[in-house]
């Protein structure tokens, strides 16, 4: 599985590093000592780089999930 962010091109370094953190779950205290900046910081940068409108994508290749199966498998279901 792969991360997008699109619109990356509006935000600042700082701001695509802490989306990029914050995105894979990351607390702001840990995004904070990863980027030796304080956890209101990180708020801050998370905040304006939301207000200029990025988007997650999530690319998915195959079926990790086990949801689209085969053809097989779906004409027996039916």
């Amino acid at each position: 599985m792969k991360m997008e962010i699109r619109g990356l091109e509006k935000l600042s370094f700082r701001e695509r590093q802490v989306v990029a953190l914050k995105e894979t779950g990351h607390g702001n205290d840990e995004v904070a000592r990863r980027l030796g900046i304080g956890p209101s910081t990180v708020a801050t940068l998370l905040s304006r780089a939301r207000s200029k409108g990025y988007q997650i994508v999530l690319v998915v290749e195959g079926d990790p999930l086990g949801v689209f199966g085969d053809d097989e498998e779906r004409e027996g279901a039916e």
